[in-house]
């Protein structure tokens, strides 16, 4: 093997590793198709996620470089830590992301960096990788780009033409937080590129409105991700952060990154022995859910008397039982959104009882038969053979016997030392 392999195959182990801690890719969202015999076309899904059809896919996922002239304390790539740096040309990445292509290993690239130089010196090579990929190589998969943080706006411009989506880290959810671990970051400066980003999608498509024919930009959209457990803020902080640039920014998706303990120098962060909070993490997730899709508002799930999800059972079950007064719902009268509500019942769920109740009357067969989490449903919902419900809904006896009849299949399937969380 030449010195010139070994040499990318090092490169690619130190980037590669280093950029496992970015948690913000996922199904791509786009249409992009292949076109002139090229490479590639991008799927409905990428990296490692699985498309609604059950088919796993992956893209190449790498820092073009690990250098970084910034020193976020909760970053394994900061300045000051003593790790192996290393960075890839242009051609290097283009090279690896074709190869890979050929030989099946990927469907596409998600490309993000270190800073280093100068946030556009940084942005202009990872523009370099994206246009040859496009018009040299003639690739037509996935290119998911992370913009560096204060590069330009003519350059943040020129990249969204040539990938599906771009994404840029809001890093802390709170400006305390950032401040104590990333002093030289701004959430200012992230929301200045996610406006540019937002401003270009608004102009070309009221520009389709005249004109035929508009160039393609971001056509998966913007994400930004953010890390959960390194401060001490809430989980009202971080919701009400994230729904705030949802409404601001017309994200796709906001991205929760359960910090990962990789500095023991700094005694202000959690200590290495401590475990991620995954499970923190995932309740995160559940109520990004219930506000994108659910109808739910952050403030409904998350407030002054509830700062803190609940991590032994999901935030609509604990709004629900802090809810009494919304309940019973009527299957067979209640609106989509209200049925949405009740716990146990999720959107194909929801589609199907309105669809079903076209036919009939639904009792609690059917409900069976349609798929809803019955044993949480059952003491929330009135169908047509259910017993007289009690309007006074006695939430902790409820509570304790959807424990008891949960299966836990959750948290069989997390490790037992996340014991230590609860």
């Amino acid at each position: 093997m030449s010195i010139m392999t070994e040499r990318i195959r090092e490169k690619l182990q130190i980037l590669a590793d280093a950029a496992k801690y970015d948690v913000s890719c996922s199904s791509s969202g786009s249409n992009r198709k292949n076109k002139d015999k090229g490479l590639g076309n991008t799927g409905s899904g990428i990296c490692h996620s699985y498309t609604e059809d059950g088919r796993c896919v992956s893209l190449l996922k790498i820092l073009f470089s690990n250098v970084c002239i910034f020193d976020c304390a909760y970053c394994v790539s900061r300045r000051s830590n003593d790790v192996k740096r290393a960075a890839f040309t242009v051609q290097e990445v283009v090279d690896l992301t074709i190869n890979f292509y050929r030989r099946n290993y990927i469907e596409g690239l998600f490309l993000s960096s270190g800073i280093f130089k100068s946030a556009d010196y940084t942005m202009e090579r990872m523009l370099q990788v994206v246009k040859k990929l496009r018009l040299e190589e003639n690739f037509n998969g996935y290119i998911h780009l992370k913009t560096i943080p204060g590069a330009s706006k003519e350059i943040i411009h020129e990249a969204g033409l040539y990938v599906d989506r771009m994404s840029i880290n809001l890093e802390m959810p709170t400006v305390e937080g950032l401040k104590k671990f990333a002093p030289e970051k701004s959430h200012i400066e992230v929301q200045q590129d996610l406006g540019i980003v937002r401003d270009k999608l608004i102009e070309l498509k009221d520009e389709k409105k005249f004109i035929k024919s508009v160039p393609k930009f971001v056509p998966a959209g913007q994400t930004t991700q953010m890390v959960v457990g390194a401060h001490n803020e809430t989980d009202k902080d971080i919701l009400l952060m994230a729904d705030h640039h949802y409404k601001q920014f017309n994200l796709k998706r906001v991205y929760y990154s359960g910090y990962i303990p990789i500095n023991s120098e700094d005694e202000s962060l959690p200590s290495i022995g401590s475990h991620p909070p995954l499970l923190r993490e995932n309740r995160l997730y559940q109520s990004d859910w219930l506000i994108r899709f659910y109808g739910f508002d952050a403030t409904e799930i998350v407030s002054d008397q509830h700062p803190n999800l609940e991590l032994n059972i999901d935030p609509k079950l604990s709004w629900a039982l802090r809810h009494p007064e919304y309940f019973p719902v009527d299957i067979n009268i209640a609106s989509y959104w209200q049925i949405l509500r009740v716990p146990g019942i999720g959107v194909r769920s929801a589609k199907k009882i309105i669809h079903a109740r076209k036919f009939g009357k639904i009792d609690i067969d059917k409900l069976k038969k349609i798929g809803i989490s019955y044993n949480k449903a059952q003491y929330f919902i009135r169908c047509a053979d259910s017993e007289k419900f009690s309007k006074d809904i006695d939430a902790l006896n409820i509570r304790q016997k959807i424990e008891q009849t949960s299966q836990s299949k959750y948290f069989k399937q997390l490790s037992p030392q996340l014991d230590l969380l609860f």
